[in-house]
């Protein structure tokens, strides 16, 4: 698998407050490659450095191209896709008309048939085809992060990164939406996943890194970190041990 994302030396912030200090992680096509820590860590920070949502320092590539200096628009063209913590979605549009909004990239690309992509939407989430009709704002947190989620795929995205899916979801919920993301990894999507559920991310991923106070403290294959004494005891409890 070709190298799709490369980050190094990343920093980023808010004002003064430097919360990214050099930050570096990579991801190859079709990985899941999940970012875990603690609240305040800076998770949320490197999607929104990545996305060009906040200024950083450092250079990020994108299958080997420099995007450092783009801004949002064009990192969308580029083929990354955010779903972010809040899913903002458009409330007041009905679940179709949201997912067709999030066409526009293959749309003003001129992809041939990127329409056909609502099948294949629907054919991962049934519940968002029964409610196709319905307003967004109606959906239950659960439908809703399925259509965040449905939304960004039809953008047909290289990257696509998620920021706590399972954030505010029932256990029940976050399990469905965790066997989604492996879906998607089947079938060859790259993932960048932000997580604090450790025990969930770094079982559906292939590598993982930890990040603390804006550092990554630990990184190796999630199979491998998964079973480390130091995040199990800080992040997966002592019944993951035994």
């Amino acid at each position: 698998m070709s190298e799709l994302l490369k980050v190094s030396g990343l920093q980023a912030g808010y004002g003064r407050a430097q919360v990214l200090t050099g930050l570096n992680l990579r991801l190859r096509e079709g990985e899941v490659v999940t970012v875990i820590g603690p609240n305040g860590a800076g998770k949320s920070t490197t999607l929104h450095a990545l996305m060009g949502v906040l200024p950083a320092q450092g250079q990020v590539l994108l299958g080997g191209e420099d995007i450092g200096a783009l801004d949002l628009e064009a990192r969308v063209m580029k083929g990354m896709a955010l779903v972010p913590e809040k899913r903002e979605l458009f409330t007041t549009m009905s679940v179709e008309d949201n997912l067709v909004l999030g066409g526009f990239r293959p749309m003003r690309l001129g992809m041939k048939g990127w329409r056909d992509e609502l099948d294949r939407v629907y054919a991962l989430f049934p519940r968002l085809l029964e409610r196709r009709h319905q307003l967004a704002g109606t959906l239950s947190g659960g439908e809703r992060q399925m259509l965040a989620v449905g939304r960004a795929l039809m953008a047909k995205p290289r990257l696509l990164m998620l920021d706590e899916p399972s954030l505010g979801l029932a256990p029940l919920i976050v399990k469905e939406i965790f066997r989604i993301v492996a879906r998607l990894r089947e079938a060859g999507v790259s993932i960048l996943l932000i997580e604090q559920n450790a025990r969930a991310a770094l079982d559906v991923a292939d590598y993982g890194y930890v990040l603390e106070t804006g550092e990554i403290a630990l990184e190796g294959p999630a199979s491998e970190l998964a079973v480390d004494p130091r995040v199990i005891d800080t992040y997966l409890g002592a019944s993951r041990r035994d």
